[in-house]
């Protein structure tokens, strides 16, 4: 099982990117999918999550509303479209397989994508 993050970059702020998380040798449509990012110096961190039922989770405030989660079953892939970004998103993300809950914690995630890097800068 292998996870692939694409579509990051730099960004100004106000902007937006979507970024993807394909998946070989699983059937993403029945697992659930967490995104996490880490920024520069600190901890990696939960954003949000989707479980199989398509029902989505965030960990904070800071993201609901500006950040989505999708899924297309047929490119076997989940999408993170983040929208009016801010300097505070820049970080490396990563997506994860795993159980989508309440916390979004790393420790509930056992596959991982090697993360693609944002930068929200002007």
């Amino acid at each position: 099982v292998q996870l692939v993050e694409s579509g990051g970059g730099l960004v100004q702020p106000g902007g937006s990117l979507r970024l993807s998380c394909a998946a070989s040798g699983v059937r993403l449509r029945y697992q659930d999918i967490g995104w996490f990012r880490q920024a520069p110096g600190k901890e990696r961190e939960g954003i949000n999550c989707i479980d199989s039922d398509n029902f989505t989770r965030f960990a904070g405030d800071s993201e609901e509303g500006r950040f989505t989660l999708s899924r297309d079953e047929a490119k076997n892939s989940v999408y993170l479209q983040m929208n009016d970004l801010k300097p505070e998103d820049t970080g490396v993300y990563y997506c994860a397989m795993g159980i989508c809950t309440e916390s979004v914690s790393l420790h509930d995630y056992e596959i991982w994508g090697q993360g693609t890097q944002v930068t929200v800068s002007s």
